[in-house]
């Protein structure tokens, strides 16, 4: 009966202790970031690049037949929105490089606890992050001149699916770092991703347009799933079937990511 009562005692103490190390971990790294908020900023700086330069030079093309949108900023702020995470995300490995070589990693590894919560609070304090940038986005695409009929609802929309795609990103870009333990490497292998991600998807250009080969890769870019939610939510053209389709392949990858991620930490584990 005492040895049950223990074994119990123990449980308890574990399940407890998930919520306990996210928090801890959760505000670490916000803190991390407070203290190098201008690594927030910087990263906001090539949304409103794009968004001023390309919405203004490229605004004719909302005219062409068949594009479907006279007003190219409107069309473009969903996919600014959803490069502005898709690149924050690539780069999230970096503070467990960063760790690694300090050898934070290492003491972090000897706590008791599970390693799904430690990767969960870095995560959470970087969608939280996301979601911040994601909303400066939509302002500053608003104040040049980009409108959002659907109102609050698309919004929110447009922010979860964008917080979707961050944690999809986010996720194997810890799994990398933690594979590969290196920067050059990292930066390499994100670079070979997220651009191609990006062009070949609906961020910039409606795919009707697009070479025949080019749509075919855009219908299953997860990118273009997030970027067609929250177009078709700011617009108020949404249709809820389409919505809960892709809404729930991004959350199945998310999932998939996440748990790459801790296989990949657990494999980093065993080698030290």
């Amino acid at each position: 009966m005492s040895a049950t009562i223990a074994a119990a005692r123990t449980d308890a103490d574990r399940a407890a202790s998930w919520p306990v190390a996210f928090t801890l971990l959760f505000v670490r790294w916000m803190r991390g970031s407070v203290r190098e908020s201008w690594g927030f900023f910087i990263g906001l700086l090539q949304p409103v690049v794009w968004i001023v330069l390309f919405g203004q030079v490229f605004e004719s093309i909302g005219a062409i037949p068949g594009f479907g949108d006279e007003n190219y900023i409107t069309f473009l702020v969903p996919g600014i929105l959803m490069m502005t995470v898709l690149f924050s995300g690539a780069w999230a490995g970096t503070g467990y490089i960063e760790d690694i070589d300090s050898g934070v990693m290492n003491q972090v590894l000897t706590a008791p606890v599970r390693r799904s919560a430690l990767l969960a609070g870095q995560l959470a304090q970087l969608l939280v992050v996301g979601l911040a940038q994601s909303l400066i986005v939509l302002v500053i695409g608003w104040l040049t001149g980009a409108r959002y009929p659907g109102g609050i609802e698309g919004i929110v929309l447009a922010l979860v699916a964008a917080t979707l795609l961050a944690a999809i990103f986010c996720s194997c870009s810890n799994a990398v770092a933690l594979t590969a333990r290196s920067q050059v490497a990292l930066i390499g292998i994100s670079q070979m991703i997220v651009l191609p991600a990006t062009f070949l998807s609906t961020a910039m250009m409606n795919p009707d347009l697009m070479p025949g080969w080019a749509q075919a890769v855009s219908r299953y870019n997860p990118v273009s799933w997030a970027v067609d939610i929250g177009r078709a939510g700011l617009a108020g053209t949404h249709d809820w079937t389409e919505i809960a389709w892709r809404m729930g392949l991004l959350t199945v990858l998310a999932a998939l990511a996440f748990g790459w991620a801790i296989s990949a930490f657990r494999s980093y584990q065993r080698t030290q």
